[in-house]
């Protein structure tokens, strides 16, 4: 599984910081229309909506991010808070929202069946309520400190597309690599999960 690679401007990160304020307040949630891309650019790095969403489930260890969508398909906005995130992809054939990625710190996995995982290091399970005429179901992903959900609501006719995309076109980061991309394009400065103030921080 590919990783992003830590390095990058530090103007990257000063839209991240301003979201992530946001995100992590009382007073609602953080909403962007960027792709939050496994990577983009010159440098390849993670767009700065998998650092948000990173923030807002701070003990998960892998990240959401989308690899990329085929035509016909759109990205729909990024919703993250303290505690979760999320966003959508459209279709133009399976309709709006028809695939939403969630990260929680866990997950109900209730009636859901585990089945062979397509991802190294997370565990997988489907669950189907759902077959016609529209397609209801969810798969999850298990892993240290969190889960990611994919919720598929299909009302299009061919379901092995928007199956195949749930799988092809959304990717996972690791924690350790976004840690190290946050610290390379602040030249140190910053943290992807700064100590705690009782950890002997500086004030």
């Amino acid at each position: 599984m590919s990783r992003a690679r830590a390095t990058g401007a530090s103007a990257v990160v000063l839209p991240v910081v301003a979201l992530l304020l946001s995100a992590c307040s009382d007073e609602g949630p953080s909403v962007s229309l960027e792709v939050p891309a496994c990577s983009g650019g010159d440098d390849g790095n993670a767009a700065y909506g998998v650092v948000l969403m990173a923030q807002s489930v701070p003990t998960a260890s892998w990240v959401p991010c989308v690899q990329g969508v085929p035509l016909g398909w759109d990205f729909a906005g990024l919703d993250a808070r303290s505690g979760s995130a999320r966003f959508w992809l459209d279709s133009d054939r399976d309709g709006h929202h028809a695939i939403e990625v969630r990260l929680d710190e866990t997950c109900d996995t209730g009636g859901a069946t585990a089945v062979p995982t397509d991802r190294e290091g997370l565990s997988r399970m489907e669950r189907v309520t759902q077959v016609t005429p529209d397609y209801h179901g969810r798969r999850f992903y298990l892993f240290e400190g969190g889960c990611m959900t994919v919720v598929l609501t299909l009302s299009g006719e061919y379901r092995g597309e928007p199956l195949a995309l749930a799988t092809q076109g959304i990717g996972v980061l690791a924690r350790e690599d976004l840690a190290g991309q946050v610290r390379a394009d602040t030249g140190g400065r910053l943290e992807l999960d700064p100590p705690d103030d009782d950890e002997g921080g500086t004030p």
